[in-house]
């Protein structure tokens, strides 16, 4: 049976992004463990499930029906430490996204970059989606000292969908949709060899993904079920 690994934050993870792509892994018969900083048993971001603003914005029916199963399924209930990860028991490593404020502790983790680096030393498979490439660019190669995706071509989220975003909601929720004074895809590109490497797609609202090598980059949760049965398709070949 193969094995993915999903590192999540212990609050305010993105709702479809993790729910949505364990239930997919599960229907396909992957076996999935999640990783948290401390074993801490993690929680997603609570307007997600409410909705962000007016009731919208948040994450749909079957995401939420995902995660209403997830908070039940034993591998998520007791997770694996950062330091504890071994990559070498895995076949995939998904890093999913999140925008509120909480996420901070997992997109800053250096020891859990540090594990990425092996992962992809090991050319395990990779899958990431929407704030989660900042893990990837962040983690930097003791070899070449430059990002471990310096030279892969990829996606995250887009500065036009995050800063719509923000200025749809900043009235009422301030600065809610910007984890960092810099735009995701800002960020990404300092760490890239070329800026041009990384790909928004031609619209938002048409599933999108980037495979490059042993990496699959996605932009938001409207890709994550592109993404995930595109792993799954990646693993059983």
């Amino acid at each position: 049976m193969k094995k993915a690994l999903i590192p999540i934050p212990d609050k305010d993870f993105d709702t479809t992004e993790v729910a949505l792509t364990w239930k997919i892994f599960k229907e396909n018969g992957i076996d999935v463990s999640f990783a948290t900083e401390n074993g801490a048993v993690g929680e997603t971001d609570p307007l997600l499930l409410t909705g962000v603003i007016f009731g919208q914005l948040g994450a749909d029916k079957e995401a939420k029906n995902a995660y209403a199963e997830l908070q039940n399924a034993q591998e998520f209930l007791h997770p694996v430490k950062y330091n504890d990860i071994n990559p070498k028991e895995y076949d995939l490593l998904f890093l999913p996204g999140g925008h509120a404020k909480g996420m901070r502790q997992y997109l800053e983790s250096k020891i859990l970059q540090q594990k990425v680096v092996e992962f992809f030393h090991l050319n395990k498979w990779v899958g990431s989606v929407c704030h989660g490439p900042l893990v990837l660019a962040r983690s930097i190669d003791p070899e070449t000292g430059r990002s471990i995706v310096y030279n892969y071509y990829l996606t995250a989220l887009p500065r036009s969908l995050e800063k719509l975003a923000y200025n749809l909601t900043k009235w009422k929720l301030g600065d809610y949709y910007r984890t960092y004074s810099v735009y995701v895809q800002d960020e990404i590109g300092n760490y890239l060899a070329y800026r041009s490497q990384f790909k928004t797609g031609f619209s938002n609202f048409v599933p999108f993904i980037v495979e490059d090598r042993n990496l699959i980059t996605a932009r938001w949760p409207k890709d994550v079920r592109k993404l995930a049965e595109t792993l799954v398709q990646r693993l059983n070949f």
